[in-house]
């Protein structure tokens, strides 16, 4: 999204990230790090850098960053978008268990000790420390801090986009017989629930939270073409 609106020459970009990630990727735009101090401090900053436009681009389980996002553009009536990857959809051979949380998949892996992938980064993990008795292969981008208090578990820090070789060949290795998941869409992260199909591995599902009121699309050209017919191309904007 950020390099589609930098080739634009019509509109003035600032991207936020959240500064959960320790080196996040180098973007086309200007970057401010941290978050504002609630949704009323983002609307504040809205209204004092005249933004025409907030593009809600976060994580499909970014919860809190999407609802102070519609809240702000409620409040300072600036237009708003939220850009959402679609789900995954199950598949023939998938064994899915869907679950509405990360506390509600921990409860689920049942009382008898597994070989769990808890792949669903950093955010949340610790929530395994409710089931010590299974031995856990936690993959984030950065290091879960603090450490887990579990006797037993592995951690594993890589950035996708994951190839499914390498994902079979991982779940292979640690012997992993049940994967807990967030359905965040897209490809970069799918090709473990490709392998978990081709293996036949049970995958806990965490589902996303109903979406927001805010205009939603799941493509940066649907979200393009919403933007042109908000604003005449020729229009300077802030984004």
């Amino acid at each position: 999204m950020a390099a589609a609106l930098a080739a634009r020459d019509d509109c003035d970009v600032m991207l936020s990230l959240a500064g959960r990630t320790e080196k996040p990727a180098v973007q086309p735009v200007p970057v401010r790090i941290g978050g504002f101090g609630g949704a009323a401090a983002l609307a504040d900053f809205l209204t004092a850098g005249g933004y025409h436009l907030l593009i809600d681009a976060t994580h499909p389980f970014a919860e809190r960053i999407s609802a102070n996002a519609a809240f702000a553009a409620e409040v300072t009536g600036i237009a708003a978008i939220a850009l959402r990857r679609p789900e995954w959809q199950r598949e023939a051979g998938d064994r899915w268990r869907e679950v509405q949380s990360i506390p509600a998949a921990i409860e689920a892996l049942g009382p008898s000790p597994r070989q769990v992938f808890l792949a669903t980064g950093r955010q949340g993990a610790h929530h395994a420390e409710a089931a010590p008795q299974h031995h856990y292969l936690v993959r984030s981008v950065d290091p879960v801090e603090p450490p887990l208090a579990l006797d037993h578990v592995d951690y594993l820090l890589d950035r996708g986009p994951f190839t499914l070789e390498g994902e079979c060949d991982l779940l292979r290795q640690h012997h992993i017989d049940i994967i807990v998941a967030k359905n965040s869409g897209g490809a970069a992260t799918y090709a473990k629930i490709e392998a978990a199909r081709l293996l036949g591995i049970e995958v806990l599902m965490v589902a996303r939270a109903p979406a927001s009121a805010v205009t939603t699309v799941d493509t940066v050209e649907a979200a393009l073409a919403v933007i042109d017919h908000l604003f005449p191309p020729a229009m300077n904007r802030g984004v």
